[in-house]
């Protein structure tokens, strides 16, 4: 859905050679997030009825505006639709290149943190702090959803306290639901040959 520059043959090219042509000052470290992965898609039914309709072009469409709205243009370096798996989605990649004050410099001036030099505040960093701040993920969560109502997708619920729980924790009450569950049938079919 995105074409590579010149001379681009995959993604991971694709990252660094935004990474290169971005104007970024700063030495970028080896442990520095360089790319962020965006699943975009909706539920089974709503995207099978969507494929049905003939309107998942125009969805990818709006999800590719979105994309180049929300993060930059220049930013987005791939996205490739999955029509493969059971729900038709698609993967991007976004470069966390970002311009102006750091998120974090207000606060550290605040706590009187020492500032040994003034970085310019328009000076091109990649910064993966600043695009996945909670506040903005909240945005991006609100915004998606307004840019895909025409298509039925709607937003969670705003604010919800669920958690996600680890593949053991979930086995684990999986077992004890069973297990419940098998004294309950043990319980009525002692009960139904008194009876």
């Amino acid at each position: 859905l995105v074409r590579f520059p010149e001379g681009v043959k995959n993604r991971t090219q694709a990252i660094a050679h935004r990474i290169e042509t971005a104007g970024i000052k700063r030495k970028v470290g080896t442990n520095q997030v360089k790319a962020i992965r965006v699943l975009l898609t909706g539920s089974n039914k709503d995207m099978k009825q969507m494929e049905e309709d003939g309107r998942l072009d125009g969805w990818c469409n709006d999800n590719l505006k979105w994309l180049r709205e929300t993060y930059g243009e220049r930013n987005l370096v791939s996205a490739v639709l999955h029509m493969d798996e059971k729900t038709p989605h698609i993967h991007a990649t976004i470069v966390p290149i970002v311009t102006g004050e750091r998120r974090k410099a207000r606060k550290e001036e605040q706590n009187g943190k020492k500032k040994y030099r003034k970085k310019n505040t328009q000076d091109v960093r990649l910064c993966a702090d600043d695009v996945m701040a909670r506040h903005r993920l909240k945005h991006y969560q609100d915004t998606y959803a307004q840019a895909m109502s025409k298509y039925g997708l709607q937003r969670g619920i705003d604010g919800s306290l669920a958690k996600h729980i680890s593949t053991m924790q979930y086995y684990k009450e999986l077992v004890e639901q069973q297990d419940s569950l098998q004294e309950n049938i043990e319980t009525l079919l002692g009960l139904e040959e008194e009876a």
